[in-house]
């Protein structure tokens, strides 16, 4: 089945990514340890008193199998293999040990759903499209951060066929593709743009790379322009879901 994160509405089956990020002080940061990972099912026969959201521990990750992916970054893979994992709610509880010189641990809670499988049925193929915008369009060259993407469904207001196809965005794989224009134009602040050899894979930066970080019908990509030249750079998104493949109008992205 298909890879995705927590909030790509996944269903039994699927392999899903579960990610913790941790900061301190506005800057990232690591645990000293993460102890273990309990994901549990909150399952509403189970509510009491003492439980009140029907918890029911599924399984138990040790913390030697979390990946730490950068500084402050963490992340384990699940599968949502029947018969233990079945459509509903979940948490995953994260125990940590924050500072070395301090032995107690701290728990953090974050929640995901199960799906039930995707499925819909209509006289004519999947013809609609999709809009494909992202922000900022314009960064300070030396600008580290996330381009925010969003995935827009182009069809009537039909309340379930625009359910369907926010799902489709949902789920299909999202790749982004950054290319530098020949000649950007001048830029203010002494930022200088560069012409560059009008070959296209000599100006291609990004190619085709998958965005993985991923909510719902948002995607987020990292970018570092510490060392872009300024001007304008077009930016283009490919989504692709059974035999159709999406490809969006280049859209500009300045450095300056």
């Amino acid at each position: 089945m298909a890879q995705k994160e927590r909030f790509q509405n996944p269903v039994v089956g699927d392999d899903v990514r579960l990610r913790l990020f941790s900061y301190n002080s506005n800057n990232s940061a690591d645990f000293n340890e993460v102890v273990q990972v309990e994901i549990f099912f909150l399952d509403p026969d189970e509510r009491t008193e003492a439980n009140p959201d029907g918890r029911r521990l599924v399984e138990t990750i040790a913390g030697s199998s979390v990946s730490r992916t950068n500084v402050g970054e963490y992340e384990i893979n699940i599968t949502l293999a029947d018969p233990s994992y079945t459509i509903g709610n979940y948490t995953d509880i994260w125990t940590v040990r924050v500072e070395a010189n301090d032995s107690s641990t701290a728990e953090v809670a974050n929640k995901y759903q199960v799906y039930p499988d995707l499925w819909y049925t209509t006289p004519i193929p999947i013809v609609y499209d999709f809009n494909f915008s992202f922000r900022p369009n314009k960064m300070r060259q030396g600008s580290k951060r996330f381009l925010i993407i969003d995935i827009v469904p182009n069809v009537p207001t039909t309340t379930d066929l625009k359910r369907y196809y926010e799902n489709l965005a949902i789920v299909s794989p999202l790749r982004i593709s950054i290319e530098q224009n020949e000649c950007g134009p001048g830029t203010p602040f002494g930022c200088e743009s560069q012409c560059i050899p009008t070959e296209e894979d000599l100006r291609l930066l990004v190619d085709c790379e998958e965005v993985t970080l991923r909510e719902k019908t948002t995607g987020f990509y990292f970018i570092d322009t510490t060392d872009l030249p300024c001007g304008v750079y077009n930016v283009w998104f490919t989504m692709e879901f059974g035999d159709s493949t999406y490809i969006s109008d280049k859209q500009q992205l300045q450095i300056f």
